[in-house]
């Protein structure tokens, strides 16, 4: 039996979709549905809300873009909440991270400052959390160097068993070097496939036709990495436009990535807005294949 994109068809930009014991929680850029919108499935199909993720913003935090949300699950009673929101101090785009013992909240960060600023590169945003197969975990993010007119990049740094602090050094992945991403890389997320560490990420313009989705394959969580294709594998199509930000998700053997599009006549507008797509990924040997975004899909989840 088949489903219909998108999964959800109201505004949920940036999406991020976890598995806990209570079911798949999404979560998504703040919007009328609060600073974090949360939702809830059985099924990844048919989602309803679940509220706002965090009510409270932290100290630091000037409210109305609060971006791009990802959640580390460390137990059934502890997550925590990587997120984009603007800083009072330097005005810019910055990375904080959140606590809560349920998987839709509340998210607690009471601390004064971000996790991440780099404000002399334009800001971070777009934080994701990874866990190494032996439990290692990392954090990775963009300098939001598009605001000021300087290169994007990449960066991945080691974190702490808490998730709480970033331990080492940052290091520099992938910059925006080919013709179709434009003046941007953004949206990292790696996913860790038979010893091979795969960086999908987002490129271009996030409100328009050209945004979509390339990936690299790194030797670790810290690099190096290579992009193998000069063409993203997740573009427009006559269903869905500007397909990007995306996560994987596994399910019963198969691997899905969740990420948000526009509807192709309504390209940047509010209403609808950007809305939630599953697309499933096939592997061809050790090659990454998205066969999307379709509005029909013949087979479920």
């Amino acid at each position: 039996m088949g489903f219909t994109n998108p999964v959800y068809d109201r505004d949920f930009p940036d999406p991020a979709v976890i598995h806990t014991d209570d079911g798949w929680f999404a979560y998504a850029t703040n919007s009328s549905l609060g600073n974090v919108p949360v939702l809830r499935s059985e099924d990844l199909v048919t989602w309803e809300r679940a509220g706002d993720a965090m009510p409270a913003l932290a100290p630091w935090v000037i409210g109305g873009r609060t971006w791009a949300p990802e959640v580390a699950v460390h137990g059934p009673d502890r997550y925590v909440v990587y997120y984009t929101a603007h800083d009072k101090h330097s005005q810019r785009q910055c990375i904080g991270r959140a606590v809560a013992s349920s998987p839709a909240g509340p998210f607690v960060d009471e601390s004064d400052r971000p996790l991440i600023c780099q404000e002399d590169e334009g800001g971070s945003i777009d934080a994701s959390p990874f866990t190494d197969a032996d439990g290692t975990r990392f954090l990775l993010w963009k300098n939001d160097g598009n605001a000021i007119g300087v290169d994007t990049w990449i960066y991945a740094q080691p974190l702490s068993d808490d998730g709480l602090e970033l331990t080492g050094e940052p290091v520099r992945l992938i910059r925006q070097d080919q013709p179709w991403e434009g003046h941007l890389v953004e949206a990292p997320f790696m996913w860790l496939r038979d010893g091979r560490y795969y960086l999908f990420y987002s490129a271009n313009d996030y409100g328009s036709a050209a945004y979509a989705v390339g990936y690299a394959v790194c030797d670790g969580p810290l690099g190096p990495c290579e992009k193998p294709l000069t063409e993203p594998i997740l573009s427009t199509t006559d269903d869905a436009a500007g397909p990007g930000h995306c996560v994987l998700i596994e399910h019963d053997g198969r691997t899905w990535m969740v990420h948000h599009a526009w509807p192709p006549d309504a390209i940047g507008s509010a209403l609808p807005g950007r809305t939630m797509w599953l697309t499933e990924l096939i592997w061809d040997g050790d090659r990454p294949v998205l066969n999307g975004p379709r509005a029909q899909v013949d087979r479920a989840p």
